[in-house]
């Protein structure tokens, strides 16, 4: 008690207590804290202004909620048999009017898709892929019907890539008979993609939006320096969308919508491709174009106001995704958790629609896209179950 008193005869008034240049020399020191006794005497000397085992007051939190002036436009991908098409089902992205996952500012109305990715050609893929697909890769046909009745894809990407001239340089006319030919094998919406060649691909493009009438695909891509005007011709010909491309560049995706407005194109037919970065390989530069376009989506910029588009499945193009080196893990977990992650990141950061090649980074996706999306998903979920792809 002595102690207790003369701590306080010495705090009295006491607001701070520094100690300065103050050296200990002992081959054994021992402290004893008096926290209770020095709390007291701290109270008393009126150096704490509140006192220990006070009630504390319930009350509910409210997360502070911001309007935003801007919403996401939706758009409809595929077309069924009452709105002109053969497909089974459409699909709809879009519609946001909150940032992702801001729940407490905005429900969104539209799960992300996910688009299972297909080519026209066998092509170079790594093993932990092809395993999965190597007897229907000289046959997209029968690609697209495996990935829709085995690996159960609600959208396809059909990719022609067999059309650029460094390949086969196939005709626009033949790449139309694959386009028919899927169509016909599966009735899922469906993504139709040119093989990147700039030059070539208008004509590709072209010829597959008639190939696909009424059956309101997305047309992939259209960029800067490109002849997008006879695509966007066709696209509104047709009935289809169009998937405006430009690389990392918020400022230049939003002169790029202005002139397929311009050219008669509405904007519940474009669809946004930023460029995804995969793991490792720039994916801070697309978490941050993704976030600065759809904010200023919402601040109420119309020429951003489309869904985003993220190509997950180029995150097979990092050579951590697939090298062979043990000290970097096994591969058959490393690939796919490369390609899941990156769509993860795009996901976060406001991606619609995702094109995607793993069957496991795909449910992977999925099944996270569910478990928040859908209220009554399991409370308790098997968290080791994330590595049993």
């Amino acid at each position: 008690m002595n102690e207790e008193k003369e701590l306080e005869r010495l705090l009295k008034g006491v607001e701070e207590l520094e100690i300065e240049n103050f050296d200990i020399e002992a081959e054994e020191l021992e402290l004893e804290l008096l926290p209770r006794i020095i709390y007291r005497a701290l109270t008393k000397a009126g150096a704490v202004s509140h006192v220990r085992g006070e009630e504390i007051k319930k009350f509910q939190f409210i997360p502070p909620k911001e309007q935003y002036p801007g919403k996401i436009t939706e758009v409809i991908v595929g077309a069924t048999k009452n709105e002109g098409g053969t497909r089974d089902y459409s699909l709809k992205i879009g519609g946001e009017t909150a940032p992702p996952f801001y729940f407490f500012e905005g429900n969104p109305v539209n799960k992300p898709v996910i688009a299972h990715d297909i080519f026209d050609m066998a092509i170079g893929l790594p093993s932990n892929v092809k395993q999965f697909y190597e007897d229907v890769m000289n046959d997209p046909v029968e690609w697209a019907k495996k990935q829709v009745d085995e690996f159960k894809a609600e959208a396809i990407t059909l990719h022609l890539i067999s059309t650029d001239p460094n390949w086969k340089n196939t005709s626009p006319d033949d790449a139309a008979v694959v386009v028919e030919d899927v169509l016909r094998a599966v009735k899922v919406p469906l993504i139709i993609s040119g093989s990147g060649n700039s030059e070539k691909d208008p004509e590709v493009l072209v010829k597959a939006a008639e190939a696909a009438s009424g059956e309101r695909c997305i047309l992939s891509a259209v960029s800067p320096g490109m002849e997008y005007k006879k695509i966007v011709k066709a696209a509104i010909e047709h009935n289809h969308s169009i998937l405006s491309l430009v690389s990392m560049d918020p400022s230049g995706m939003k002169q790029m919508n202005k002139n397929l407005i311009r050219e008669g194109l509405s904007a519940d037919r474009i669809v946004m491709d930023p460029v995804t970065g995969s793991l490792g390989y720039g994916i801070e530069y697309t978490i941050s174009t993704m976030e600065r376009i759809r904010l200023s989506a919402l601040k109420g910029d119309k020429d951003l106001a489309m869904p985003i588009l993220s190509g997950a499945s180029n995150s097979w193009s990092a050579r951590e995704a697939w090298l062979e080196d043990q000290s970097l893990g096994p591969r058959e977990y490393r690939g796919p958790l490369w390609e899941s992650v990156t769509a993860t990141m795009a996901l976060l950061s406001g991606a619609d629609i995702f094109m995607m090649i793993h069957p496991g980074a795909i449910k992977t996706v999925k099944s996270l896209i569910d478990s928040v999306f859908n209220k009554s998903e399991e409370k308790n979920p098997d968290y080791e179950d994330w590595v049993r792809i």
